[in-house]
């Protein structure tokens, strides 16, 4: 959907709202500077839906809620919202925070649009209430496994914290690395300091360590830990699961920060909707949008669509999702059924494998094309 501007003498929307649920992590221990960026792409949208009629004259408006990283208290925000009447739920960025979210959406029979977790697993079997925006764990790391290989990299080491998201990560990378010689080396944060984890480096002749790691600890020690011990000079570190993305990233370590190739969800170039989508960002953010901005936006984009042409009855919304064919920032979207993954799934949104330019950290450099 390419919401047009007003027409000269339309309308504001009146009349009761649309209310849609919107979950993101906006405190800590949540990765709030991710949750700021997925609800700034998510009101945006909203306004945009607004300014253009909103859904049958009437008003789309977001009820907001923090999930601060916690899954029980993203479920109980699940339970209140459906007590609120919301047509449906969006947002969410905590993969393992938004599977509580579905599970209670499921439950409930309320329509879930997760805008960025990417878990394979986002519920326990096939569902008609659930649906993603973002690509799944196992397409992204997948495309991340083939850039090592195709880097030179056969011995790599894991820098990990216990969590269903980084097992499911290192899953899906020996999958992929073993049949082709690579190696995956596991070190366990809970019993390594920074320091440790350089020398394990060593001992394991690693030539990569990848971060599946909280942001901005253990990550950023972590990561001067090994830009400044000599013995590691030629060791690549990565971030499949995004950290360097956001600006605080480049705040935090500087030059320490660039060369470290992450997923990114973004196309090499913009069409004119993310291009004008982009800079409303950027001017309400006051910083570099990230994709997790554009997956807030397309999320409400679809939900607008579907309220529009299926009602805003919650059995309706769900019945809708195999129908959805909505043009969004970052190309054409439209759900369909995955092997693999109980969700209605967009397959696939842009997949790059990209870095922060050591000659100038606020640019970012395309490393590999998924």
């Amino acid at each position: 959907m390419s919401t047009p501007p007003s027409a000269p003498g339309a309308g504001r929307p009146d009349g009761p709202s649309v209310r849609i649920g919107a979950l993101a992590p906006l405190t800590r221990p949540g990765w709030a500077e991710a949750g700021r960026q997925l609800l700034a792409g998510l009101e945006l949208a909203v306004r945009d839906v607004n300014e253009a009629g909103g859904i049958g004259g009437r008003p789309l408006e977001l009820v907001v809620r923090d999930t601060a990283a916690d899954p029980l208290r993203a479920a109980a925000a699940v339970d209140e919202l459906a007590g609120l009447g919301v047509a449906a739920v969006a947002g969410e960025y905590h993969s393992v925070v938004a599977r509580s979210a579905a599970a209670r959406a499921d439950a409930l029979g309320l329509p879930f649009l997760c805008s960025s977790a990417v878990l394979d697993a986002l519920t326990d079997g096939p569902t008609d209430w659930v649906a993603r925006i973002a690509p799944a764990q196992s397409h992204g790391w997948r495309t991340y496994a083939d850039f090592l290989l195709a880097a030179g990299h056969r011995r790599i080491a894991v820098a990990v914290q216990t969590s269903v998201y980084w097992a499911s990560g290192i899953r899906v990378l020996r999958d992929r690395l073993a049949p082709r010689g690579g190696t995956v080396i596991e070190l366990d944060m809970s019993a390594l300091t920074p320091e440790a984890v350089c020398d394990a480096l060593v001992d394991q002749r690693a030539t990569a360590l990848l971060l599946l790691v909280g942001h901005p600890e253990p990550a950023v020690p972590l990561v001067r830990s090994v830009r400044r011990d000599g013995r590691l000079a030629e060791v690549l570190i990565g971030a499949p699961a995004g950290q360097p993305e956001l600006p605080e990233w480049a705040s935090l370590l500087g030059a320490d920060g660039a060369g470290i190739p992450f997923l990114r969800y973004l196309p090499e170039s913009l069409g004119p909707l993310g291009a004008r989508v982009e800079k409303a960002l950027r001017e309400q953010l006051a910083v570099t949008p990230s994709f997790v901005g554009f997956e807030g936006y397309d999320t409400i984009a679809v939900l607008a669509d579907v309220l529009r042409s299926h009602g805003t009855d919650r059995a309706g919304v769900a019945a809708s999702w195999p129908h959805v064919d909505v043009e969004g920032t970052r190309g054409r979207i439209r759900f369909s059924r995955t092997p693999g993954i109980g969700v209605w799934q967009w397959s696939w949104p842009p997949v790059h494998v990209v870095d922060r330019d050591p000659a100038s950290v606020d640019r970012f450099r395309i490393r590999y094309d998924g």
